[in-house]
């Protein structure tokens, strides 16, 4: 490559030269194609005469100057949106009320006997007769008709299984609609659904207790028998929402004494290849534990006559930890997907009964006292909501009391809406939009 120079520097030296008195007559290009050997340190000094008038920052100096201002104004106005996001959440999460109304009232025909539920936000009425789903508006979105003398009602999420102990049928929908029905041919003891439609049912055939799995159109998915002899007899069973984890509670004698195991079964495609699906089990000598539940896909408690269980894993669940409740009498169970509420009966100054919240993992988060004759205690939107026919009280999640009142009519059940401070309350004959304010 050709040597490039500075024709500018060369010329500016020349003419430097004549400045200074010297006679000869210098030729620019002359001197050029002789290739001068020219002073560096007066390159240099005539450098810095070109530099005239650059004593203020240069280009690069005010980019970077700009950057730094642009990053900094960036991270004040970032810090500011989060003081206030946090201003506005702590003020709308610790919110005080201070009075209530029914906003708006439709008339309904209730059926005579007939209870009703939350259904994903939505009403399920059902009877020996048959079961119906209406909004809040009092709109029917279905019904299915059957006969049952005492039908039972489990649900996940706005999925229910409607069935009736020592029955054959169990009724499958959602709020959409009906979606199936399961004949077991054997008499049903016990049964749950997962958010699908999966049926998960304990069935007795003589000596032989069968857990099996249906789809909500009544085909058989899975199934396996529990002896006395063998795993105990199944006291309850639990289904994970999305149907590939069964928690099963047996019973068993062991040695004159008694004894309850807990034990997972996956159906899913970790479970193929384990014997007989078992994922994983634990035994509580000397426990009966009644109650087996999933909070989500991957978070279960039980509670037992004198603790309560947690366990934790989606392919193989493991034991997480133990709460000790001792002798108390415990009246009621209560659980999302997030928290576990047990309801003990307490019969002291502070109140008929003590609320215990536990949080997923097991830690106790919040105690709580109250008198109420409850109905249903409720975890939702940063709420404890506990309500009977006659009264509903509203604490936060510290269990620190938000608002209390009286019901105008009995109330058979009270549906959390979207906005915090909106619920749905279901009477005889109507159904009421109540706001707080």
């Amino acid at each position: 490559m050709a040597e490039v120079k500075d024709f500018t520097k060369y010329i500016k030296k020349l003419q430097k030269k004549n400045s200074a008195g010297d006679e000869r007559d210098y030729d620019p290009f002359e001197a050029l194609n002789r290739d001068y050997d020219w002073d560096d340190n007066q390159d240099k000094s005539l450098d810095a005469e070109d530099d005239y008038e650059s004593t203020g920052p240069s280009y690069q100096e005010k980019i970077r100057k700009h950057r730094i201002a642009v990053f900094i104004r960036t991270v004040v106005i970032l810090v500011i949106a989060v003081f206030v996001v946090a201003a506005v959440y702590i003020s709308w999460r610790d919110k005080q009320f201070t009075e209530s109304s029914i906003i708006s009232s439709v008339r309904i025909t209730d059926a005579s006997g007939a209870k009703a539920i939350n259904l994903g936000g939505y009403i399920l009425s059902y009877s020996k007769d048959g079961a119906s789903c209406i909004d809040g508006q009092g709109q029917q979105l279905w019904n299915q008709t059957y006969q049952m003398q005492n039908p039972t009602v489990h649900t996940c999420k706005n999925v229910v299984a409607i069935g009736d102990y020592n029955g054959h049928n169990i009724y499958v929908a959602n709020t959409s609609g009906t979606l199936g029905e399961i004949d077991t041919n054997l008499p049903i003891r016990d049964f749950c659904v997962a958010s699908q439609g999966v049926v998960a049912a304990a069935l007795d055939d003589k000596n032989v207790t069968w857990i099996y799995l249906f789809d909500a159109s009544g085909n058989t998915l899975a199934n396996f028998k529990t002896t006395m002899q063998d795993s105990g007899y199944p006291v309850d069973i639990a289904i994970s929402p999305s149907g590939e984890l069964v928690c099963v509670s047996y019973l068993k004698a062991d040695s004159g004494r008694i004894k309850t195991s807990v034990a997972f079964f996956n159906f899913g495609a970790v479970g193929q290849n384990l014997a007989d699906n078992y994922a994983s089990g634990y035994d509580y000598p000397n426990v009966v534990v009644p109650y087996v539940q999933f909070m989500n896909d991957s978070r279960i408690f039980a509670v037992a006559d004198d603790r309560i269980m947690f366990y934790s894993g989606k392919e193989v669940p493991t034991s997480q930890t133990e709460s000790l409740t001792g002798e108390e009498e415990i009246k009621s169970v209560f659980y999302n997907e997030s928290h576990v509420g047990i309801v003990f009966v307490n019969n002291t100054d502070e109140g008929a009964y003590r609320l215990q919240i536990y949080g997923e993992s097991g830690n106790l988060e919040t105690t709580l006292y109250f008198d109420t004759e409850y109905v249903d205690v409720l975890f939702e939107s940063g709420q404890i909501l506990v309500y009977g026919e006659n009264e509903y009280i509203l604490y936060d999640m510290k269990g620190n009391e938000k608002y209390r009142a009286g019901f105008d009519r009995a109330v058979k059940v009270m549906i959390p809406t979207n906005v915090r401070s909106k619920f749905i309350l279901v009477t005889e004959n109507s159904i009421d939009t109540l706001e707080l304010k």
